[in-house]
This record gives C-alpha cells, sequence and structure tokens, in this order.
C-alpha cells in the first residue's frame, strides 16, 4: 500500500498491538476515502479500494476479445503507481476482503462495550507533506473515545474523521490507565488474528495463502493453487464461473491488500509457508520433468497414445506411482531442420497429464491424456533409456496486453493494396474466432472427411473460446505437423487465431481452385459428348454493317443449339461437384 504500513518496525511475531495500532487499523482502510473498506474490490494491478471510490467509467473501442460482461467499460486505475486502464469485467467484489472487512467491524463493536472505562484522546497527525501537494485544506481532528488503542483509533476511521495518511497521537484521560490499554490492545489483536485467521486460507491447500491471486470472480487462493486448478479447467475452484485466459495467472498482479495482511498478522505461518513451497521447488515437476519426443500435443486437447517400448514403459510407471500423472511431449523437428549437433526434437512442447491407463497383458499400455500447458525446453539428460529435462512453463500474456494488441491492430485504416489475407489477419480477435467456426461449419456441410463422426468423437465440437479452438482446429486439420507446430511458441490468442485464420486462407483457396479445375473439366467432357455447345470463341471487332450480316447469317445455326434449360440443368450439375477432402488429421498414436 502506498503511504502503507511500517514493514521494517514488523517483527517475526507481527504488529505491536499498542505501539503499531495506527498500522493494525490501516490494514482495513480503503486508501481513497479512508473508511473502513465498503464493498471491497480488487483491481487487476492488485490494489484495492471501496465500490463507491471508483473513478468515472467509459466506453472502450476496438476490444471484442474476452467476451466478458463489463469488459466494453473501463475506467482510469486512481493508484498513482498503476494509472493504467482496467475494465470494470476484472473488478468483482472482493470475497475475501469483504468477508473480513464485515467480521472487523462486528469485532470491533463488540470490543467497545468491554472496556468503557477505559478513555483516549485521539490526535490526528496529518501528513503535510502529502496534504501540501495535493492543496488539500483539512485541519487535524481529535476525538476522545473507548476501548484501547485499537478499538478507537477503527471507530475513528468509521466516523470518517482519520485520513488514511494520517498519524494517531494517544493521551490516556486516566494517566494511570496505560497499562490497562496495553492490555486491552493485545488481547484485541490476538482476539483479531484468531476470527481473521479462516479467511486468509486457501480454499484449495487449506493453508494460509501465499502469493494471493485474485480472480475476476472475486475469490482469492494461492497463486500456484489456483494455477494448478486452472490447468484442469478454466472456472473458479470455489464459484465455478468461467475464468477467461485461465493460463495468464502468472502474469496477474498479487492482491496486496491480502498479502499485507498475512505478512503484518501472521509472519510465523507465512515464513513457515514459504519454506513448505522452497521444498516443493526442489522437487517441482519442472526442474526434471519426464520427456516423451513422439508427436505434437496442444493444452486442453486429449492425446492418445500406445506405450510399448521398455523404457517409456518404465517412464510411465514411475510417474503414476510418484502421484504427478503428467510428462512432457515433444515433437520431432523436421528432416530438413535437423542440425549435425543439436536434438532431433522441437523446442517447444505440451505437459500432458494422465487421464485413463489401460495396461495390457503383455505390459503394453493404452493412454488417454490431457494437456495442461506449454512449456519450453532448457535441458536434458538421460535417465534409464528415456528423456528428462529443465522446463520453463509458457503462459500467455495478460489481458490487458491482449486488448492493447488488438486495439492496435484493429484501429489501423487498412491499406487500399492490402490482399484478402492481410484484410482477414486485422479483423477484430472475435471476429476471428468466428471466421474459423464459419469454416468448421461450411466444411460440416460439404461432409469434409477430415470431420469424421470419430474424429469429433475424440476431440468434441469446436469450442467457441477463442484460447482454445485454435489448438482444437490444429488438432484435427490435415496441414504438416511443422505447420502445427508454429501454435506452440505463440503466447497470445489473436497471435493463434491468425495463424489459424492463414492456414484456412489458404485450404479455401486450394479448394476454390480445384474446383474451377473440375467444373472446367467437366464442361469439356460435356462439351465432347454434344451435351452442350463450346462458348463462342473471342471475335474481333466489326463493323456495324457487318454486324447485320452477321445477324443474318447466324439465323439458321440457332436451330442447333442446346435449350437455355438444358444449359442451366447442366450448370447445376458442375456447381454440386467439389473436390476430394483432405484425410483425416486426428493425432497418430505413439
Amino acid at each position: 500500500m502506498s503511504d502503507g504500513l511500517q514493514s521494517a518496525t514488523t517483527t517475526q511475531q507481527g504488529l505491536d498491538a499498542h505501539q503499531q495500532a495506527r498500522d493494525v487499523v490501516k490494514l482495513f482502510q480503503c486508501e481513497h476515502c479512508s473508511y473502513p473498506l465498503r464493498e471491497p474490490m480488487t483491481l487487476p494491478c492488485g490494489n484495492t479500494l471501496c465500490r463507491p471510490c471508483l473513478p468515472p467509467l467509459y466506453k472502450r473501442e476496438h476490444i471484442t476479445y474476452p467476451v466478458v460482461e463489463g469488459r466494453s467499460e473501463a475506467f482510469l486505475c486512481p493508484f498513482e503507481p498503476c494509472a493504467s486502464e482496467h475494465s470494470v469485467g476484472d473488478c468483482a467484489t472482493d470475497v475475501t476482503l469483504n468477508k473480513i472487512g464485515d467480521i472487523v467491524k462486528t469485532f470491533i463493536s463488540s470490543y467497545k462495550s468491554k472496556s468503557p472505562e477505559i478513555s483516549l484522546l485521539l490526535e490526528e497527525k496529518l501528513n503535510w507533506p502529502r496534504m501540501v501537494e495535493s492543496a488539500m485544506e483539512v485541519m487535524p481532528r481529535s476525538r476522545v473515545l473507548h476501548g484501547g488503542r485499537i478499538v478507537s483509533t477503527f471507530t475513528m476511521a468509521d466516523m470518517g474523521e482519520l485520513d488514511f495518511h494520517s498519524g494517531v497521537a494517544y493521551t490516556p484521560i486516566d494517566r494511570g490507565a496505560s497499562d490497562a490499554i496495553r492490555a486491552v490492545d493485545v488481547n484485541v489483536l490476538e482476539n483479531l488474528r484468531e476470527v481473521v485467521r479462516p479467511e486468509l486460507e486457501c480454499q484449495v491447500c487449506y493453508q494460509v495463502m501465499l502469493d494471493p491471486s485474485t480472480t475476476t470472480c472475486g475469490h482469492t487462493f494461492c497463486r500456484r493453487c489456483l494455477s494448478r486448478a486452472m490447468d484442469h479447467s478454466n472456472h473458479c475452484p470455489m464459484c465455478r464461473r468461467l475464468l477467461p485466459l485461465a493460463h495468464t495467472q502468472q502474469a496477474e498482479s498479487s492482491n496486496k491488500r491480502v498479502a499485507d495482511l498475512i505478512h503484518h498478522l501472521f509472519p510465523d505461518l507465512l515464513t513457515a509457508r514459504k519454506d513448505l513451497a522452497a521444498q516443493e521447488d526442489m522437487i517441482d515437476e519442472e526442474t526434471n520433468l519426464p520427456l516423451f519426443p513422439c508427436t505434437l500435443a496442444y493444452p486442453r486437447m486429449p492425446t492418445f497414445l500406445h506405450i510399448f517400448e521398455p523404457r517409456y514403459r518404465l517412464m510411465i510407471r514411475r510417474v503414476l506411482e510418484n502421484g504427478t500423472r503428467k510428462f512432457g511431449m515433444l515433437a520431432y523437428k523436421p528432416q530438413r531442420e535437423h542440425e549435425p549437433d543439436g536434438p532431433d526434437w522441437q523446442e517447444y512442447g505440451t505437459v500432458l497429464f494422465i487421464d485413463r491407463v489401460e495396461v495390457l497383458p503383455d505390459g503394453r499400455s493404452l493412454l488417454e491424456t490431457r494437456g495442461l500447458y506449454k512449456f519450453r525446453t532448457l535441458e536434458t539428460a538421460m535417465l534409464d533409456g528415456y528423456l528428462t529435462g529443465r522446463v520453463q512453463r509458457v503462459d500467455d500474456i495478460s489481458i490487458h496486453e491482449e486488448e492493447a494488441m488488438e486495439a492496435q491492430e484493429t484501429s489501423v485504416a487498412t491499406p487500399l493494396e492490402d490482399d484478402e489475407l492481410g484484410r482477414i489477419q486485422r479483423l477484430p480477435t472475435q471476429q476471428l474466432l468466428e471466421y474459423g467456426l464459419d469454416f468448421i461449419q461450411q466444411a460440416q456441410g460439404r461432409s469434409a472427411r477430415w470431420l469424421h463422426q470419430r474424429v469429433l468423437a475424440a476431440y468434441g465440437q469446436p469450442p467457441e473460446d477463442a484460447a482454445t479452438f485454435p489448438y482444437w482446429l490444429a488438432s484435427v486439420l490435415p496441414i504438416t505437423e511443422s505447420e502445427r507446430y508454429t501454435l506452440l511458441p505463440a503466447t497470445s490468442v489473436r497471435e493463434r487465431l491468425k495463424i489459424t485464420a492463414e492456414w484456412i486462407h489458404r485450404l479455401e483457396q486450394a479448394r476454390c481452385e480445384y474446383e474451377a479445375e473440375l467444373a472446367k473439366q467437366s464442361r469439356e467432357e460435356q462439351v465432347r459428348h454434344g451435351q452442350i455447345t463450346p462458348a463462342p470463341a473471342p471475335q474481333s471487332p466489326v463493323t456495324e454493317g457487318q454486324v447485320n450480316m452477321r445477324q443474318a447469317s447466324e439465323v439458321p445455326a440457332r436451330s442447333g443449339e442446346a435449350h437455355p434449360a438444358e444449359d442451366s440443368a447442366a450448370e447445376g450439375h458442375e456447381s454440386e461437384m467439389s473436390g476430394p477432402e483432405p484425410a483425416n488429421g486426428s493425432n497418430p498414436q505413439g
């Protein structure tokens, strides 16, 4: 928090209940209105403010993805270090902070009546440099309140008489009550920690949150817990709301207010949590991931494998026994890309999770796996005959960067000399998705063989999620593996949709050319069999007198021409003919 808590004075036991009572109360205040947080909203930058403190909204242009309610409205972040544009769709009520706010208000109210004999004079100490900078004309306020330093300070803030950035001077009305006030403060903070702690536990791992990350629906989890949950489903682990771009959580800011609460109220638990995370990092799958060079695989898409080599049977048995059920899938490089001293496999791959395994009597196994996330191979080594490696997870850019890319590319006027593909790639992101879905619908209408029912049974119907559609299309489309590989290094939804649009454009061009050639051959065949007359050859220009002579000479010849109805029937027959469909493009078994 800006002008926030004095971290340097925080001991391993947390804030001092008596000496740092002002800092304790500041944990629950809004930085803008200075009241205790009311309907708190955590912004994408990690800062929190009350819903009534949101700046004025305005409409955004050239933004179509992701399709989430409220994304067309935005505001400029009021926090100075940020000042970025935030979408309303990214800013729901913070469920954790909202619950904590209600709990603290009820808790403080109960303590006011428990120690009415303890009275304090509270005098506000304004932050004068800030007041001068903001040209604010505010006089320091003072109050006589009851209940110890923490309770009286919170009460003063709840009355709207204590600026977030101000300090407080405390003077006991009864000079001999200092020890009693200290005892009350210690008791208040101890009980406050007890009632607040359950709300600061992650609902995935049930431990105090580490690096808290808040979803667009307002729920907060450990960043790592949320990331792992989203590897398996792009729904919120709490409310099951569909979350856009689930695989970009690493790029989002932490919830600063929740992190401050944990840091200042539970530093001992936070230290233990960090130590546990460090131990997990030592055995993390990304430091020693089993790798299987075989075929291309994509996040969210199934991959079916037949495991028969002894070394890979050993690898699969180990990942099943250790409980991770994960390994990395790499595709082989095309022969033309091989380097003399380089690896035979591609740099980017996909981590697969084993959903089902069927072990055959002879030791072979059939696997049904699902892609979790992409990775980049950093180092490789051999272990008992199979490949292992140190890999780096590859996530997409943030939603903010995604939107900025779309706005930049779609707001520029299309050059007059731009070709059709160039115009397609300048379409809004949502229209790029619709371009792909329309292509699939038309291909299904033509009964394309690569959209056979068994292919759809394996990969499902085309998804309407722009982040998933390119992976689905690449899994079923009959194109070369080197072309399909280009999706793996791409870290933008829009970039991947543009790649698929290029595939579609090229395939449609080839299909149209093929159908035109077939129609030409069909017409020539009909001419040879006398079903239709050939089109007249182009004539040289003639004079007006020659026109009358030619018309007179052509009258008898018209009796041998085909009837117009026959021509239209022949043309209708030609229009129904289509070119051959490509071969099935489902993933091969390894």
